[in-house]
């Protein structure tokens, strides 16, 4: 059986109590820890940046998921690194270069992924694959929280994990948006792996439960 990974998203976190909303998703066992990063360009919504995670870093150990909803991501891939990211994952719709992208987050010993939002066809990131750790379908448009998950992005999700696994090529997929216990199966029935949730377990009371019984719908 594959493993699950969840990954909480900060954004739906109580920012006046981030180290502690961090650590009680740790203690849940939440896999990850999603960091939304969006700079009011790339999309519409401003979130924080880097001195953010530089911060959350010094109180949490856990794998930093970086999501980088910005414009110009080879501009900050140093800050965010230095903010203590595990794996940074950037926009193929986003200014740059990808492969100039991801051999920079490479050069600093960091994972580099790539996200796709719902109107890009898979197809386009078919061939950054052997050189990136995982692709993000997006299933809601960026830049907001609390979106409706888009199902009709099942189709995407299960072309790239075939095209993964007859390469064998070990990229992970994740899903973002609208990921609940409802939604959580049919996106790990496409073939997902990493399942960023923010809602559906930030906005719960229980987050030991919250975590397992996404984990298991999942399973």
């Amino acid at each position: 059986m594959k493993k699950i990974i969840i990954s909480p998203s900060i954004l739906s976190a109580d920012f006046a109590i981030l180290g502690e909303e961090c650590a009680a998703m740790e203690k849940a066992g939440a896999d990850e820890l999603h960091i939304d990063v969006m700079d009011g360009h790339f999309v519409p919504n401003i979130s924080y940046g880097a001195p953010i995670m530089k911060c959350l870093r010094k109180v949490n150990k856990m794998f930093f998921d970086t999501h980088l909803m910005i414009s110009e991501p080879l501009r900050y891939i140093e800050d965010f690194v230095k903010g203590g990211a595990d794996r940074i994952t950037f926009h193929l719709e986003c200014d740059n270069d990808p492969m100039e992208v991801i051999e920079k987050i490479r050069s600093f010993g960091v994972l580099p992924a790539i996200a796709i939002k719902p109107g890009t066809p898979y197809e386009k990131v078919v061939p950054y694959l052997p050189f990136i750790d995982m692709v993000l379908v997006m299933t809601v448009e960026p830049g907001f929280g609390g979106q409706s998950f888009m199902a009709d992005m099942m189709p995407k999700v299960e072309a790239l994990r075939k095209i993964i696994d007859t390469e064998n090529l070990g990229v992970k997929i994740q899903v973002d948006g609208g990921i609940d216990k409802n939604t959580i199966k049919t996106a790990a029935d496409a073939g997902a792996d990493i399942f960023v949730a923010g809602s559906a377990l930030f906005k719960q009371e229980d987050y030991i439960k919250a975590v397992s019984e996404l984990r298991a719908a999942a399973e």
